[in-house]
């Protein structure tokens, strides 16, 4: 398909904006106060339930040609007796909410998408009938959460009691914590290869030379049987091998150990590529420390997932979907006492070996070079993220090749540059910790190098969003049944961390083309 002129093209968000701001008045509680839509109306209301991107392509992108832009203002259009509609319910529903003392969850979060159904359904309300639907809808709300609430969490743990009793309950908790008096390497050498197997059992087969799986010429695991039995190759199938190695990875406590040696003096990493922490980012110091109880949490502020309170620990599970089927917040606030202080934040034995396991992926994960990866697993995301347009613009954008090794020991950069000084190419250190934060960056230079920096050490996203995602199977008590359902999540996770770079990306890309119009304004 011919590539579309970059004039033709219109940032989305600008088209929702005018299209909104057209529509006039009646959308004030969907609206800020410069009349623009609430981010929340955008992401539950205008994206999914008027522009619906999954059924019209057109419109999933952050830029839209001339032609999707005017559909776009033409369905915003076409929909706006039934956002004021939804807004009326909006009003109705937060004034009722108040009526009747109810403080849990968000009203936007809560009512958005049901205001918009009541406006299908009964148009805008109309009294005496209307105060009796936002009553009932009020009430099923709030019982579906049934005291899960942030605001429960903040009243349980403000009882100088019971934080007294959280307290003590952690310090002993820590106390009888298994730390090793003498740790090896961390992880140990078995466990990597048993990790290995798994990461090339469970992973799709690679592609041959033909470009198609079974190819003319097989890549390494797809031997045909007669050349195999030549050759002496292992002719087990790759599945039934990772399932027994996952097996003797928990048989064996292998998370656990990994866990327990990440509190020991002085671990020395065995992850692989160098500079990649024991801890692979999930703690901002050499030793995870002791989690306090808490009072306060942001999910723009998060600390690294071991760093994080108790009460960061539980706020996260009950702002996650599915939080309606958690236990009650003091039973909540007891399982996470106990999980807080176990190996790698996390109960099951299964979800420790999925954190190994990931580990060993992430830490092998090089987006930004060329050789193939250690393992089927690392080949198949490392084909997804290099044909990635933004990871391809990240890096001619904002990727010096003289700045970090690669994970499998090429070069970042160019092929064949060297670096400035006249040394070897792709020898300099790379960094062990995420650069610290410093405010917001100021360009999009500034976004872009920050993107360029996260590419050179992709294990820190990648195991942070793999720790979020276990510790929540955690919670609802949800382990890892065999090879199949650990590379679903593992390849998962590395989409999802995907789709967020992609995100960024264009950010960046917007902040640099409106600097680039206001100067040429």
């Amino acid at each position: 398909m011919p590539a579309t002129p970059l004039g033709t093209l219109q940032p989305r968000s600008q088209v929702i904006d005018r299209a909104w701001r057209a529509l006039g008045p009646g959308l004030e509680p969907l609206s800020g106060p410069g009349g623009a839509p609430l981010t929340r109306a955008v992401k539950l209301l205008v994206l999914p339930l008027v522009l619906r991107p999954v059924l019209r392509p057109e419109l999933a992108g952050d830029l839209l040609t001339d032609e999707a832009a005017d559909l776009a203002a033409g369905l915003l259009r076409g929909d706006g007796p039934r956002l004021a509609a939804a807004a009326g319910w909006f009003t109705l529903l937060k004034r009722v909410r108040r009526a009747l003392r109810v403080v849990g969850g968000n009203p936007q979060d809560l009512y958005f998408q049901r205001c918009y159904e009541l406006a299908a359904e009964h148009g805008a309300p109309r009294p005496p009938d209307a105060e009796e639907v936002a009553r009932q809808v009020v009430l099923e709300l709030a019982a579906r959460d049934g005291g899960r609430t942030v605001e429960a969490l903040k009243a349980h743990l403000r009882d100088p009691a019971t934080e007294r009793s959280v307290a003590q309950a952690l310090s002993r908790a820590w106390g009888a914590r298994p730390v090793p008096a003498a740790p090896g390497a961390v992880p140990e050498a078995d466990a990597l290869s048993l990790a290995d197997t798994v990461l090339d059992g469970c992973a799709p087969a690679d592609r041959g030379a033909s470009g198609k799986r079974g190819g003319a010429f097989p890549a390494d695991g797809d031997v045909p049987r007669y050349r195999a039995q030549e050759l002496g190759t292992d002719l087990r199938d790759p599945g039934d091998t990772a399932e027994s190695a996952l097996a003797a990875l928990v048989g064996g406590g292998h998370g656990t150990r990994l866990g327990s040696a990440l509190w020991a003096a002085g671990p020395a990493s065995a992850w692989g590529p160098e500079g990649v922490p024991p801890h692979l980012g999930l703690s901002a110091d050499p030793l995870p420390p002791r989690p306090g109880v808490g009072s306060t949490a942001s999910t723009a502020a998060l600390p690294a997932p071991l760093d994080r309170t108790l009460y960061e620990r539980v706020f996260t599970v009950l702002r996650a979907p599915g939080h309606h089927d958690l236990p009650p917040v003091p039973e909540l606030v007891a399982a996470e006492t106990a999980r807080s202080c176990s190996p790698l934040g996390l109960s099951d034995e299964s979800l420790r070996v999925a954190l190994l396991v990931g580990g060993r992926l992430a830490a092998g994960l090089d987006p930004l070079g060329t050789a193939p990866g250690p393992t089927r697993a690392h080949r198949a995301i490392d084909r997804r993220w290099r044909r990635e347009s933004s990871v391809a613009r990240a890096r001619r954008m904002t990727v010096s090749p003289f700045d970090a090794p690669s994970a499998h020991g090429t070069g970042g950069g160019a092929p064949g540059a060297g670096p400035p000084d006249g040394g070897a190419p792709g020898t300099g250190p790379a960094p062990t910790q995420p650069p610290a934060p410093t405010g917001p960056p100021a360009s999009g230079e500034d976004l872009l190098a920050d993107l360029g920096r996260s590419l050179r050490t992709p294990w820190i996203a990648y195991t942070r969003r793999l720790w979020a995602r276990l510790h929540g199977r955690d919670a609802h008590a949800a382990g890892i049944d065999g090879p199949a359902e650990l590379w679903s999540l593992l390849d998962g996770v590395s989409y999802s961390v995907l789709m967020d770079h992609r995100a960024r990306v264009r950010a960046a890309l917007r902040t640099l083309t409106d600097t680039t119009s206001g100067s040429a304004a």
